[in-house]
């Protein structure tokens, strides 16, 4: 199941992109931490929590690529997501009151007739 979760894409965007390896490294450095006296930091969830929901900022992005490609170790890169999370520099979040419910538009135009026109 994990396998078609991985090739399937879906939320966290391509295999490839920095979203996808951002989400995988720091699910990856949690489990690797629950069975030890030194579990991750609490923000750590938080930030899994946003990666999961929101998109990458664009800088966030960049920084996250370049960083992923120079080898940054987990508990690096843990702590640079919680400092662009911190600065709202990771995610889009979009605003709760942004979210409005959907309209019914009719382009029926409706008169007022006394008599009917058949």
């Amino acid at each position: 199941m994990e396998e078609e979760t991985r090739s399937i894409g879906g939320q966290l965007g391509a295999a490839s992109g920095a979203r996808r390896k951002t989400y995988t490294r720091l699910k990856e450095y949690i489990d690797a931490l629950r069975p030890t006296l030194f579990p991750a930091p609490p923000e750590v969830h938080s930030v899994l929590e946003d990666i999961y929901k929101y998109p990458l900022q664009e800088t966030a992005k960049d920084t996250l690529n370049r960083q992923l490609r120079s080898g940054m170790k987990d508990e690096q890169l843990a702590s640079l997501v919680i400092d662009l999370r911190a600065d709202n520099r990771l995610c889009q979040v979009h605003d709760q009151g942004e979210v409005q419910e959907p309209q019914i538009i009719c382009s029926l135009g409706l008169f007022e007739s006394t008599t009917p026109e058949w």
